[in-house]
């Protein structure tokens, strides 16, 4: 027996779903598939467990990939205004942390309700756990249609949604099946990687800094060249086996392996000023002079590297003090890797968004759509990636119910 439906949503996380409840909502007959037996594991483990659901101030400068232009129509025509109305008509509350992060109140399965809610408002089939074992084209005369194999049975339907995501965190069921789907039908898909995630550094030159771990500071980092060089003013964590945090996650979107990253781990002190005079009127050792400017910890991890700073300040030259202060000031290290898809937040790259209509999501083959993080799209950290989980799907949704 073959099952008929308008469209059919592959993957039910946050892009998946609001797309299912929008079109269902449209008057589309739509079946959503998962995998797994969960729906939206991401948004269930997000932000500490209560979902950093978007950003208040979101703009294509918070996005990158090949395009970095290409996400701009549909976050102009679904704003995190708009998806805030949307929980305050389900009366969920939310309040805003640093820079405009949004979270939920109480529970990010708090926001899964409501996702779900809304496919229920729109009749939405959901089949989990289901999973596919082919997808194929059926051209006719006037149009183009699909049929699904699955292990549920067969389904017809005029138009495939691919949700699935991308590689990160394996553990909650991350797969490459989108990147499969479209190489099967011609598309071009960017070589996927691992992004919002920890670097990490190797050999002796680190060793030194192995021993601060826990260690959080805020700093600004920075990398690439000068024309392209990327840079956020963010808390950097010190890892056992290399740095983390906020700074560290957001600029591992813009590193490439084998380059480098330069931190200014006193951003807003003038560094060799400060050393200067308080050599002119300190007797104290230059760690603790440091101390007043960077944690005592990380002082004395710099200080214990060179023998001649491990003297009181005022015996120090000053071509030492302004060396060490440019140090400080511009640490440049290239790590060996990242800690990988178990750790990334996000997966960058994916398909290419040459080969997608950034008004309607639809790809080259006719029919069949990309959305969230399956597309070559990559927010900041702060909830970007989740707005624009919403954008696309929203923009995906409306072209399908126009398409019929």
């Amino acid at each position: 027996m073959t099952h008929s439906f308008d469209t059919v949503i592959i993957g039910a996380g946050a892009a998946g779903l609001f797309c299912a409840g929008i079109a269902g909502q449209l008057g589309q007959k739509v079946l959503l598939l998962d995998h797994s037996e969960k729906v939206a594991e991401k948004i269930r483990i997000s932000g500490g467990g209560r979902a950093n659901f978007t950003n208040r101030d979101v703009t294509a400068a918070n996005f990158s990939g090949e395009n970095p232009h290409f996400c701009r129509s549909a976050l102009a025509r679904y704003t995190p205004r708009d998806f805030m109305a949307l929980m305050q008509r389900h009366h969920i509350a939310f309040h805003e942390k640093h820079k405009g992060q949004l979270f939920c109140d109480r529970s990010a399965e708090d926001l899964i309700g409501m996702l779900l809610a809304e496919c229920a408002a729109g009749g939405v089939q959901r089949w989990q756990p289901c999973s596919i074992k082919s997808i194929r084209s059926l051209d006719s005369a006037n149009a183009t249609s699909y049929e699904i194999e699955s292990d549920r049975g067969v389904v017809a339907a005029r138009s495939v949604v691919i949700a699935t995501g991308g590689l990160s965190i394996p553990k909650i069921g991350a797969s490459d099946f989108g990147y499969r789907v479209a190489r099967q039908f011609g598309l071009r898909v960017v070589p996927p990687r691992p992004a919002l995630v920890p670097l990490i550094f190797d050999g002796a030159d680190w060793k030194p800094y192995a021993q601060l771990a826990g260690l959080s500071l805020p700093v600004r980092i920075a990398t690439g060249s000068k024309k392209s060089e990327t840079t956020f003013l963010e808390d950097l964590l010190f890892t056992h086996r290399g740095l983390s945090g906020p700074a560290v996650l957001q600029i591992s979107s813009y590193w490439t392996v084998g380059s480098a990253i330069r931190l200014d781990l006193a951003p807003g002190h003038d560094l060799p000023q400060a050393l200067a005079r308080a050599k002119a009127s300190s007797r104290k050792l230059i760690a603790n002079e440091l101390a007043a400017l960077v944690p005592s910890r990380l002082a004395e991890a710099w200080v214990q590297q060179d023998g001649g700073r491990q003297r009181p300040i005022g015996e120090a030259s000053d071509k030492a003090l302004n060396a060490l202060a440019q140090q400080l000031a511009r640490w440049e290290l290239t790590p060996t890797g990242t800690e990988g898809y178990k750790k990334a937040e996000v997966t960058a790259g994916g398909v290419d968004t040459r080969d997608l209509s950034s008004r309607t999501m639809e790809s080259k083959q006719p029919g069949l759509y990309f959305i969230g993080e399956a597309v070559d799209v990559t927010g900041w950290l702060g909830g970007y990636n989740f707005q624009w989980a919403w954008a696309s799907a929203f923009a995906c949704a409306q072209a399908l119910a126009n398409a019929h």
